[in-house]
């Protein structure tokens, strides 16, 4: 099949949060990003040009094909540079798995607004076999296509679920509550257990007075007395203190 204007019109919207959610799709675009993530959604349509068909291409791509030209790739990307393929895929129905958040440990993300920022925590749960990132309904988009193409497939294996923090807290009272804060206990001296909750707040503020108060666990990544950095990225800050857990 070749584009369409309808078909065009749709895949341009997908940029919009709004739109994504109205859709219910998402896209993921350029080859590696395509092949990270294809079986493990549905996909709605795989828009390519011929050539890349012609080099890249299967017979199961060819059933959701849509050709279009190097014009009509510019329009549809969300890239400077456009692709040469984009698959639109629908989007998951999002279902918690009670048993396996219980037994296990868990990301918290607080008002997370860095693409690039998801994108390497959900590549880092990945790394380290955590399956449930739990985010507050604030955080960015995890369809937004910087996040999905910052993920390098992760997207695929790791679930971001928006929720109410505090309800979460709630719903599993047992689970302990770590964060990382200035006035927390040093993270190489500290208990830390198995299962939980991890929670990680934004990028300027840091985690919430609302969602800080359920963390009954207060850490501290050390810094040395010669620093001259106030804070760590996200990112960075998530690598430290998840690897710490699973060093243990």
């Amino acid at each position: 099949m070749d584009m369409n204007n309808g078909i065009l019109k749709v895949v341009k919207s997908l940029a919009a949060k709004k739109y994504r959610d109205d859709e219910g799709l998402f896209v993921a675009e350029g080859t590696k990003c395509v092949r990270d993530t294809w079986q493990h959604f549905n996909c709605r349509w795989l828009i390519a040009k011929r050539s890349w068909y012609e080099q890249c291409g299967t017979a199961e791509h060819y059933e959701k094909i849509v050709f279009a030209n190097s014009q009509q790739m510019a329009r549809i990307s969300q890239f400077d540079t456009p692709s040469d393929v984009i698959a639109v895929y629908e989007k998951p129905e999002d279902v918690i798995d009670s048993e396996r958040v219980g037994k296990s440990l868990n990301i918290v993300l607080d008002n997370i607004q860095d693409p690039g920022n998801l994108g390497t925590i959900i590549r880092l749960a990945d790394w380290f076999g955590i399956r449930d990132i739990f985010a507050s309904r604030t955080s960015v988009d995890v369809y937004n296509h910087k996040v999905v193409q910052a993920t390098m497939g992760a997207i695929a294996r790791v679930k971001v679920h928006y929720v109410d923090l505090e309800a979460l807290f709630e719903e599993y009272p047992s689970l302990p509550v770590y964060g990382t804060f200035l006035d927390g206990k040093d993270i190489y001296r500290s208990e830390l257990s198995k299962t939980g909750f991890v929670v990680f707040g934004n990028e300027g503020q840091g985690i919430s007075a609302k969602v800080g108060k359920h963390a009954n666990h207060r850490l501290l990544i050390p810094k040395a007395k010669s620093a001259g950095s106030e804070s760590l990225n996200v990112g960075v800050a998530a690598a430290i203190t998840i690897s710490e857990f699973f060093r243990r």
